[in-house]
């Protein structure tokens, strides 16, 4: 008797909350669109005290949700929470509500609100197009792109860093890997690749010569060598090493300098070789085993004044 007289009372409050043509118009627009009072006063045409009036009714027999966002409270239907015998209490009463011309009225004035919405947004991104760039660089920083296009790795990924140097590379990445081998011939380097890598249980650090890598056959799933190449004795040799460390079609990835005639450059930063052209790298690709699937020169940064850049990705065949 106890169970069956709660069930009436839950329907009596149900349909209570319902026996209002206010609330029907109300519910039927949170059922399409997450609205704030100020937008649903607009679209009823009714003062804010009536609609606030209203949405509690609804929030308190649990129909409606809401959420604040800022200074605005947004309201919506809450469909999901519903109980099944709710859902087709209401389903009932949409049906009955549709040749309302009071709902038809609501309808258009919703359409128009949300093609202000969206109005609204294009003048924003309108005047702020030209600063863009610098405006979301003050606001959110850069770190979140890389991170974002970092979490598209598989998680259980090898990555081979080739030249590691002092591990810059190698710790961004291994939040997003299942494990980075760094490998670098100078002691002093990889002392500070150690220290930044400190914390990162899945970062491997290896002291070797690229033409003769401290790896064994077809162990990653993916390698980089970034601004290496050009300090290499045998440029040849250390991309056969880099084909032979990968899984069949794992990815190479190649960095390094396009060719300059800048001798103090070279001098400065010891590099033995004064750049490559790309058709070079494809064809020692090529020797190597992999398959060049892009080959392109990188756009400048601005303010960057070293040379000229280029990137060839390619595919251990």
């Amino acid at each position: 008797m106890v169970q069956a007289a709660g069930h009436i009372d839950r329907l009596m409050g149900w349909m209570g909350s319902l026996a209002d043509p206010t609330r029907l118009r109300l519910l039927r627009l949170l059922e399409q669109q997450e609205l704030g009072v100020a937008e649903l006063c607009d679209v009823l045409q009714l003062p804010q005290s009536t609609v606030s009036r209203h949405l509690k009714v609804l929030a308190d027999e649990g129909w409606a949700a809401s959420r604040r966002q800022g200074t605005v409270h947004l309201y919506r239907m809450a469909s999901a929470d519903l109980d099944p015998p709710a859902r087709r209490l209401w389903l009932v009463a949409r049906e009955q509500t549709e040749p309302w011309p009071a709902v038809r009225q609501d309808q258009v004035r919703l359409a128009r609100r949300l093609q202000e919405r969206r109005n609204e947004s294009d003048a924003f991104f309108a005047s702020a197009a030209g600063q863009w760039d610098k405006l979301r660089d003050e606001l959110y920083g850069r770190a979140f792109s890389e991170q974002a296009m970092s979490a598209l790795l598989p998680e259980d990924t090898i990555v081979a860093d080739l030249g590691c140097g002092t591990g810059q590379v190698a710790a961004r990445l291994a939040p997003w890997v299942g494990r980075v081998i760094g490998i670098d011939s100078s002691a002093a380097m990889l002392r500070a690749a150690k220290a930044r890598a400190e914390g990162l249980p899945n970062v491997d650090l290896r002291r070797g010569d690229l033409t003769a890598i401290p790896i064994d056959d077809s162990v990653c799933d993916a390698a980089l060598m970034l601004l290496v190449l050009s300090y290499v004795v045998d440029p040849q040799a250390a991309l056969m090493e880099m084909a032979r460390i990968l899984k069949p079609t794992g990815r190479a990835v190649v960095v390094d300098l396009l060719p300059h005639d800048r001798e103090d450059f070279r001098q400065r930063l010891g590099q033995r070789a004064p750049g490559f052209e790309l058709e070079n790298i494809r064809t020692m690709m090529a020797k190597a085993g992999l398959t060049v699937v892009r080959a392109i020169a990188l756009p400048p940064e601005p303010d960057v004044k070293g040379p000229a850049m280029f990137l060839v990705a390619a595919l251990r065949r």
